[in-house]
């Protein structure tokens, strides 16, 4: 009798992980069915990486548009130095500069829109992507600083709006990317949220 209950006590605590680890698994395997807000944010969300993929091999490769053959990462040119060397405006100004041409800046600058671009093309990491992009979109809208009305040499900025712009759209759609869950549909998020290390620790995800 006393094994019986014995037996009985170690199967009511048998570990939660297992079935937990096992509900993850089945749950990673069954398709998830498409909706049609589900199909609109997976859109957004591939197109979003899109942008930061083409940044990544334009800059990297020098494939003639933002970035001419011969001034490419590959050739030795410096990916970011271009950029903050004119910035005009704003009151890091100077810091921007202090910073073109630094190979820290550069393999940050250029790792960051690879890891943010990959992240969001195969829908995993989003909670990640959504941090790191919303910093590299806030410092390249300090760079561009659209509240001012004229740069230094007291030309006009061409700013349109003080506030908004293409940056703080694309860090909020990053946010709303990694809130919604939006690798779900037609992505990966499923299988990366039951990897082990990614369900015990939610920030991965």
């Amino acid at each position: 009798m006393a094994v019986q209950h014995a037996s009985a006590a170690r199967s009511a605590r048998a570990p939660r992980t297992h079935l937990h680890r096992t509900a993850s698994a089945s749950a990673a395997a069954v398709p998830a069915r498409v909706t049609a807000g589900g199909a609109a944010l997976a859109t957004a969300r591939i197109a979003l990486g899109a942008v930061f993929l083409w940044a990544f091999a334009d800059k990297t490769f020098g494939l003639g548009y933002s970035t001419t053959d011969g001034r490419a990462w590959i050739d030795g040119a410096s990916p970011a130095k271009g950029f903050l060397s004119h910035v005009a405006v704003g009151p890091l100004r100077g810091t921007f500069h202090a910073m073109a041409g630094q190979a820290w800046a550069d393999w940050l600058f250029m790792l960051g829109l690879l890891g943010i671009g990959l992240a969001l093309a195969g829908g995993v990491a989003l909670r990640i992507a959504a941090a790191g992009g919303t910093v590299l979109l806030a410092l390249m809208w300090a760079a561009e600083w659209p509240p001012a009305r004229h740069l230094a040499d007291g030309t006009a900025s061409g700013s349109t709006n003080p506030l908004l712009d293409y940056h703080v759209v694309y860090a909020l759609l990053l946010i709303a990317l990694a809130v919604t869950g939006a690798g779900r549909t037609w992505g990966l998020a499923r299988r990366w949220a039951a990897l082990p290390v990614v369900r015990d620790h939610a920030w991965l995800r």
